[in-house]
């Protein structure tokens, strides 16, 4: 079997495995980067980038239906689906045309191919052996569905939804996460009557309650009907539709059903269990450096426990390459890693959820600013709030460990609350900072000022 030997081999291409190659040949080390679809993964080519530039192309869609509103004379006759995914394969197209650039200009060798992880150094792509001194394994995750839930037809994971050459007229979307909510987003701007069907008792079950709350309040208002608390119990299709049940009883007719229940590891048949990996579900465990339990074999991305998230699989990518080359970088914090939904309104938040506070820091002190008292927010329109949680008491000094917003645009002020979390900034340090204005990064300004206990733009 023919050998290649090198300081670094990695299997998958997307975000993690990407970010990787590229630190690890900046920082001198031989590389070898196994992709068997196109590099750049689900993020760029099924998940992050696609489905932003939908919600880009549904925020176009709103701003023209509501014209009239703010005196511009734009009407929303409809969506040209066959336009709309030009647009979106473009902006992945360029990106995609980017990143190759990247990884030739870097000397990495991209070896397309399935690649099985065959010994505790090495792995075989089609015959041939890619031996390193040290291997990550970065084979990201694939769209779950439910037991004796077939995708085909009407029914429909994200892969199938970002590519659909037409508008469907009634949509139920199964699950009430981030993938969920974001394409009932688009749907309902695209002119769609769209279901959200969540068994959990919220939407966005993983962020705080606030959140959840103020996001369902504005779906109300936008007329995207959910329902929570209710399980899902089986679906049947026809040439004409899909008709979904519930445990409820009550069973909705749609065009189509988009299962978004999660995202599972994708680690089947890559070699990992025969090789000696140490799984869980699926899984690959590692301790908090990203080691697996055999010697210079690394994990990131969605097949260790935490976040799915493509930025986390980056600055895991990273970390990894810089803890191979002896940069001894410090562990990940995962509740600094920002979390961003991107449906209107979005949903944005950093650190510690209240209820998560309060199991942590035993007394804590929460704000809630209200979007109404900042001028951007009234220009744009938008409604929502900022929340702060802070360690300690009232009256006591402490860090702010938990930022949580909602509203239109505030996954852009997330830099900043990041920065709040993970440099244990206090409100006092934040209130003492100038926030342009108009902006509505200055609504965190406020929501400092009045933690610290100068309320400015609030009342009461």
């Amino acid at each position: 079997m023919p050998e290649h030997n090198a300081d670094l081999v990695i299997l998958g291409g997307g975000s993690g495995g990407y970010a990787s190659a590229l630190r690890a040949a900046e920082l001198g080390m031989s590389v070898v980067l196994v992709e068997k679809d196109k590099l750049g993964g689900t993020c760029l080519h099924r998940g992050c980038i696609p489905t932003k530039a939908l919600l880009h192309a549904a925020e176009v869609a709103d701003a023209a239906a509501e014209g009239a509103k703010i005196g511009v004379r734009s009407t929303f006759e409809g969506i040209d689906m066959a336009g709309v995914n030009s647009y979106k394969d473009g902006v992945v197209g360029r990106l995609y045309k980017g990143l190759q650039g990247l990884v030739k200009s870097r000397k990495i060798e991209l070896v397309q191919g399935a690649g099985t992880f065959v010994a505790p150094n090495a792995i075989d792509v089609d015959g041939e052996r890619y031996v390193g001194r040290h291997v990550v394994l970065a084979t990201g995750s694939y769209a779950r569905s439910l037991p004796d839930l077939e995708i085909g037809g009407r029914i429909i994971t994200s892969d199938q939804a970002l590519t659909l050459e037409e508008v469907p007229k009634k949509v139920v979307v199964l699950g009430g996460g981030v993938i969920g909510v974001e394409l009932a987003s688009v749907w309902r701007s695209f002119g769609a009557d769209v279901t959200v069907v969540e068994a959990l008792p919220r939407l966005v079950p993983n962020e705080d309650a606030f959140a959840s709350k103020l996001l369902e309040r504005a779906f109300r208002k936008r007329k995207i009907a959910f329902k929570t608390g209710v399980r899902f119990t089986g679906a049947k299709q026809d040439d004409n539709g899909v008709t979904v049940s519930l445990e409820s009883g009550e069973e909705i007719e749609a065009d189509l059903l988009l299962v978004a229940v999660g995202r599972g590891p994708n680690t089947t048949g890559h070699g990992y269990e025969e090789a000696g990996v140490t799984m869980e579900r699926g899984f690959v465990l590692t301790d908090e450096r990203l080691h697996t339990n055999l010697e210079n074999v690394y994990a990131v991305g969605d097949i260790v426990p935490g976040l799915q998230l493509a930025h986390r699989g980056f600055a895991q990518g990273i970390f990894v390459a810089e803890d191979i080359a002896g940069l001894n970088p410090p562990p990940i914090d995962e509740a600094g890693i920002p979390r961003v939904t991107y449906c209107e309104p979005e949903v944005a938040s950093v650190g510690l959820t209240e209820e998560q506070a309060r199991e942590k820091h035993g007394e804590i002190q929460t704000l809630t600013y209200d979007l109404g008292g900042n001028g951007k927010s009234q220009i744009l329109q938008t409604s929502g709030a900022i929340k702060l949680v802070k360690a300690g008491a009232e009256g006591t000094p402490g860090p702010v460990v938990g930022l949580h917003m909602v509203g239109a645009r505030v996954g852009e002020l997330i830099g900043e609350a990041q920065l709040i979390y993970n440099w244990d900034a206090s409100a006092d340090d934040v209130a003492a900072l100038i926030h342009a204005h108009p902006t509505q990064n200055e609504a965190l300004g406020e929501a400092h000022l009045a933690l610290a206990g100068k309320p400015l733009h609030t009342h009461g």
